[in-house]
C-alpha cells in the first residue's frame, strides 16, 4: 500500500484569530504534526487550497488564500487550488497521486461538512482507500451545532466507507 497525506484548505482565513474554525489552534498543531511525520516517512504531500470568490476570504491573491505559514510547503509537495467542494473533481490530484503508485490517502483539513467530506468521497470514488483523521478535521458552529458535533456527524456518516484514526494513531510507512 502506498500513502500520501492530503490536506484540505488548511489556509490563513480558517485559521483568523478573529474568526477562526472551532479548535483551531489545536487542529493546527496536529496538521503541523501529521505533515512533518509523512515527510520524514518519504509519503507524497499534497496541500489543497480553496478559491473562494470575489470578496471571499479565501479569494486568490488575498492573505486568506494562502496556507497558513505553519504549514510550510516543501519541495516535492503538490498544491493544487480547487474550485469545487471535492478536491478530486476540479484539480489533477488523482492523476498525480496514481503516477506516484498511491492507492491509500490519509484525509485532514477543513471543513468537516464541505470540503473533508466531498473530498473522501472523491477519493472513494475513484478507488482509494481512505484513511479520515477522526481528530484531524473541523468546521465552524452552524445550525445550532459545534464544529465538534458536525465533525462527530461527518465521521459517523463516512464509518462505514474508511478507515478512521486520531491523527496520533496515523503511522506512514
Amino acid at each position: 500500500m502506498s500513502s500520501a497525506l492530503v490536506l484540505i484548505d488548511a489556509q490563513r482565513n480558517m485559521f483568523d484569530p478573529a474568526a477562526p474554525a472551532e479548535g483551531a489552534d489545536l487542529l493546527l498543531a496536529r496538521l503541523c504534526d501529521l505533515l512533518q511525520r509523512a515527510r520524514s516517512a518519504g509519503v507524497p504531500v499534497a496541500l489543497v487550497r480553496n478559491c473562494g470568490g470575489p470578496g471571499d476570504p479565501d479569494e486568490p491573491g488575498t492573505p486568506g488564500f494562502d496556507l497558513h505559514p505553519d504549514l510550510r510547503v516543501a519541495d516535492g509537495d503538490l498544491v493544487l487550488d480547487k474550485t469545487t467542494d471535492d478536491a478530486f473533481a476540479s484539480t489533477p490530484l488523482h492523476p498525480k497521486l496514481a503516477a506516484c503508485g498511491v492507492d491509500h490517502v490519509v484525509i485532514a483539513g477543513l471543513q468537516s461538512e464541505y470540503c473533508v467530506r466531498d473530498s473522501v468521497l472523491g477519493a472513494l470514488r475513484h478507488g482509494l482507500r481512505v484513511t479520515l483523521v477522526s481528530d484531524g478535521h473541523s468546521t465552524y458552529p452552524s445550525g445550532g451545532r459545534t464544529g465538534d458535533a458536525i465533525r462527530a456527524d461527518v465521521n459517523s456518516e463516512l464509518a462505514w466507507q474508511v478507515a478512521l484514526a486520531p491523527a496520533q494513531g496515523i503511522r506512514f510507512a
